[in-house]
Parts: structure tokens; sequence; C-alpha cells
């Protein structure tokens, strides 16, 4: 028998017979698209980079606390590249029945190495926040500071070949600010949470940005080096935090304006 928060979610969503992905590609483009071009001023840049076919893994920063820039970067891949990109996101989403309905329906996954060993050995474009919750939830008053990368997509992209093409999200720090991280140490190990001041978005002019693709050149077995892996993943921090930094010293307004 059901439990009253999934009958919930049957009821509020209407979701659990429709397709993955139905929300975020068939029905929600129209919104997203209008929320982005006109509210958010979304310019991208890039998407050229993005391989047309096969596992590629796709590594943004992450920022906003709401998730709102998976969701947008989602979209963007789908309607300029025709790819359904599938997004790792936090477990949080998967811990009841409730959550994970609507979030299978946006296209999201829990961010695992295992899934996302599956999902790029069926030649998925695999959308993969290296900071993690760190990122996601890390306070305003540190935006554009790139937390410590997890080494897991390293290991993904070196055993089953798949291209890496970072990316930058600018805009989303602004959109949701985050007063404070909150740590669950004492209730969930390693677990996060945010102290949000706002929720409606703030209208922040975004950008978004796909650096080119980085082939690593290392057998599968060289998953296993830690030293190497460790290395690997400090670099690619390092070179997107000076991209980062350089998309940045470019900006001229954040919530008035054309320009970025």
């Amino acid at each position: 028998m059901k439990n009253f928060f999934e009958k919930s979610a049957d009821k509020l969503f209407g979701l659990k017979n429709l397709p993955e992905d139905v929300l975020l590609y068939r029905v929600m483009p129209k919104l997203l698209l209008t929320v982005v071009k006109k509210y958010l001023r979304l310019t991208v840049e890039g998407v050229e980079h993005i391989p047309k076919k096969g596992r590629t893994l796709i590594t943004p920063n992450h920022s906003g606390y709401s998730g709102f820039d998976a969701i947008i970067l989602g979209n963007e891949i789908f309607t300029q590249t025709k790819r359904i990109p599938r997004v790792l996101t936090h477990h949080l989403w998967f811990l009841t029945k409730a959550t994970a309905i609507p979030a299978n329906k946006l296209g999201f996954f829990e961010a695992t190495t295992e899934m996302g060993m599956k999902l790029l050995n069926k030649n998925n474009a695999v959308v993969l926040f290296p900071e993690g919750e760190q990122g996601n939830f890390k306070p305003t008053t540190r935006r554009y500071r790139l937390q410590e990368f997890k080494r897991g997509f390293i290991r993904m992209a070196i055993k089953t070949g798949a291209p890496i093409v970072p990316a930058l999200v600018i805009g989303a720090e602004e959109t949701h600010i985050n007063l404070k991280q909150i740590k669950l140490a004492k209730y969930l190990t390693g677990g996060v949470l945010p102290l949000p001041l706002n929720v409606i978005p703030l209208p922040a002019k975004w950008k978004i940005k796909f650096l080119p693709p980085i082939k690593l050149p290392f057998r599968p077995e060289s998953a296993n080096d830690v030293e190497l892996v460790h290395e690997i993943a400090s670099d690619l921090r390092e070179m997107m935090q000076l991209e980062l930094n350089k998309e940045l010293a470019k900006r001229e307004w954040v919530y008035l304006g054309k320009r970025l």
C-alpha cells in the first residue's frame, strides 16, 4: 500500500506513468526558454565542443543551491545539440519516492560511480558536477571559487574513454543567494544543506560556456592510480578556475544591462 508521500507525489505531479525526461524535454521547454531568454538573459558559447554522439562527460561548476543550474544546463544541451543529457544529482533527491519520481522525470539520476559508468557505457552525454554539494551549497560569499573536485568522474573518463567537456555556468550564484552552509555530520556523514535567502530566482544575467573537450590518454587500469587521478582533477579544477576568472573579468552588470 502506498504511503502518504507516494500518493501525494502521484496526485500532485501526475508523473508515475510518464516516460523519463518528459518534464524537462517535452513539458517544460517553452517555460524554460521564456525564463532563460527573457528573465535570465542567457547567452551560450562553445556548444560545438559537445560531441554529437557517443559517451561524453560534461563537467560544470555548481552553484546557486537550488539545482536550477542543472535544469537550465540540461535544457540548453538538449535544445542546441538534440542530445538528451543524463544529469547526475544529489542523493537527497532519491531518499523518498515522493521526490525520486519527479527527479527521474526531469532526467536526474543519483550521483554514484556505478550510475555514471552505466550511463556512459550506453553512450550517453552525462552531466556531472565535480564539486558536488560542496559547490552547490557553498555560501554566496564564496561565489565562483571552485571547491575541491571529487575524483570519481576522472576514473569514469579513464575507464570508459569518454572525453571531458568542462562547462562554466555564470549567474546561478546571484540568482539564488545562499547565506550559509549547514553541516549535517552529526546526522548524515559528509552531508551539508544550504540556508537560502531567496526562493524566487533573482534576475541575474546568465552565461554558459562549454570549453574544448579533453581526452585523457591513459589505459583503463590507470584509473586505479590515486596520485594520477588526484593530479588530473586538480589540474582540471585550476584550468576551469582560470577560465572562470577570465569570464568574470568581462562582466559589467549582474542584474542590469545587456552585457555580462
